[in-house]
């Protein structure tokens, strides 16, 4: 009788006994970002926070992967009947522009936030800015979209938590591992890290008409 021997492992490699979800990490960051109906979704220059983990068995830092949002959780945040832009700037080459802007493109009722208080102008119109979430009617019924330093989100999260607001999608760039866990307690549905089309994370410019289409909004 022959037995089948099971090739053996390489002693380089150190097994762990903890479950590694099948959707966690698999792939590695792109050489080139992904351009998906020419909207470029890519971290913020004002912060070094990869969006990506590898896959390792001997990580020993929980990678955002963990924190991958869903189909499910991108079609709760647009369930919201509105929604606001933390971090909306009046600058057309940042993401806080072409964020708001996208809204706006897409006939949604938005709240551009931004501490300067300086009306937005998009396609010749202005629109008026409030200056915190603090400002923002019905938080209860508002979603609200991140484009900011990972410092300054977890303090903005730490203000819509206590004002209300339900759901929340954090741009690439724009969070860590702190902010991710805190988002993850406070908030019904949290739509940030690995995941998306796109190949630098969840992206309401690459994966949003997705959301609108779940909820029969586009």
């Amino acid at each position: 009788m022959h037995r089948q021997l099971l090739p053996s492992l390489s002693p380089r490699i150190k097994l762990t006994s903890a479950f590694i979800p099948l959707s966690v990490g698999l792939h590695s960051t792109p050489s080139t970002p992904c351009i998906i109906n020419r909207h470029r979704c890519a971290p913020l220059a004002t912060t070094s926070t990869p969006q990506h983990t590898s896959f390792s068995l001997n990580h020993n830092t929980a990678p955002f992967a963990t924190m991958a949002a869903t189909d499910v959780t991108l079609r709760t945040f647009f369930q919201s009947p509105n929604y606001a832009v933390v971090g909306a700037s009046a600058n057309q080459e940042k993401y806080g522009y072409k964020v708001f802007k996208w809204y706006l493109d897409h006939n949604l009722p938005v709240t551009p936030i931004n501490p300067s208080g300086k009306p937005i102008p998009v396609d010749g119109e202005d629109h008026a800015v409030v200056t915190s979430l603090k400002e923002v009617q019905k938080p209860e019924q508002t979603s609200v979209s991140f484009i900011t330093p990972p410092a300054v989100t977890l303090a903005s999260l730490k203000e819509a938590k206590e004002l209300g607001f339900p759901s929340v999608f954090l741009q690439p760039g724009t969070f860590n591992n702190e902010v991710l866990a805190f988002a993850k307690d406070n908030f019904r549905a949290v739509v940030a890290g690995d995941g998306g089309w796109g190949g630098e994370g969840w992206c309401v410019l690459v994966d949003g008409e997705r959301g609108l289409k779940a909820v029969g909004k586009l």
